[in-house]
Formats: C-alpha cells, structure tokens, sequence
C-alpha cells in the first residue's frame, strides 16, 4: 500500500467536486501479507504480516520469500495443525527460493490456483473489503496509515462471519469427504 488513498465515493454540493489533498511525495510504503484459514466446523482465522518499507536504496520493495515463510510458519504455530495453502502465482510464492522453504516443511503443502483467478482467492476478496474502509482517507505519514491498517486487521480477525464470506463470494466450498 502507498501513501495514496485508494479512491471512494462521496456527496457533495451540486457543481463543486470535493476533493482530497495528498501530498505527491512518497516517504515509504507498507506491504501486507494475509492467510485466511478455514476449517470445517470452525470459525474462520485470520493471519497477517505487515511490512514497513522505507524507501533506502537497497531494500526491498515488497514483501520476499522469508516474510511470506514467516507468516506461514507463524499461523502454523497458531493453529498447531498441518496447512495445506492455496496460493495465487505471485512471482515470490512460485520462486525457487519459495520451493526451497517450503519443501523444509513437512506440515506445509501448498496448491496453486490457475493464472489469473483472482475471483477464486478468498484473501482478494479480504483486500477488497478492507481498502474500501480505507477510501478517502488521507493518512499524514506512513506511521498513522500503519496504525489505521492494524486496526482495520485486527477488528476483522475477530468478525468470523465476514471471513467466512470471502471464502463463500469465492463459489467454492470446504468438503471433507473428497
């Protein structure tokens, strides 16, 4: 996520087109790695990374194989049962790095969706929800949106309904018996 706010609707007086002043300068970013885990039975879990981008010449601008295998690892140790992940094809979870990580764990199995199936990945649908709670709001430095974001994840981990819906918008459902 950027310093930009992503663009909502609103009212305003007939003629006169409210607008938003962010500044153009960008002092960072913040990347943002979700799991949502569903168990039959159980309500829905959520599980997140954030990540603080700087801007330094060096550093990475995204989030790489080793915070993605962190969140992994962590929602392991949360949950205490084998995972079984289905992922989108994002360049860093296909990476041989990735395959590496991965294949050091044994409770880990992971699934690839097809190409491009965004309407099939539950955690899009979580994304979606929560940058349009974000609309129009014109965070003043990366700290305040980091914050503002926490708040948003965390209040979500506990609306297991809601969870529960972004596996349901998806058409697909868990079933043991296959």
């Amino acid at each position: 996520m950027t310093g930009r706010p992503p663009k909502g609707r609103t009212w305003g007086r007939r003629g006169i087109t409210p607008t938003v002043r962010v500044s153009g300068r960008s002092r960072g970013r913040l990347s943002v790695a979700g799991l949502l885990c569903f168990k039959p039975g159980l309500p829905a879990r959520l599980c997140y990374r954030l990540r603080r981008h700087t801007g330094r010449k060096d550093e990475r601008r995204s989030l790489g194989e080793s915070d993605y295998i962190r969140l992994l690892d962590g929602a392991h140790q949360l949950l205490k049962v084998p995972l079984i992940v289905v992922w989108d094809r994002l360049n860093t979870h296909v990476s041989k790095a990735m395959q590496a990580l991965v294949a050091e764990r044994e409770w880990l199995t992971i699934v690839l969706l097809p190409g491009y199936a965004p309407e099939l990945n539950p955690v899009e649908g979580m994304w979606a929800y929560i940058k349009r709670s974000l609309a129009n709001l014109g965070a003043r430095t990366l700290s305040k949106l980091e914050t503002l974001l926490r708040r948003r994840l965390k209040a979500l981990q506990y609306r297991h309904a809601i969870l529960d819906g972004f596996l349901a918008g998806t058409g697909l459902a868990l079933d043991r018996s296959n």
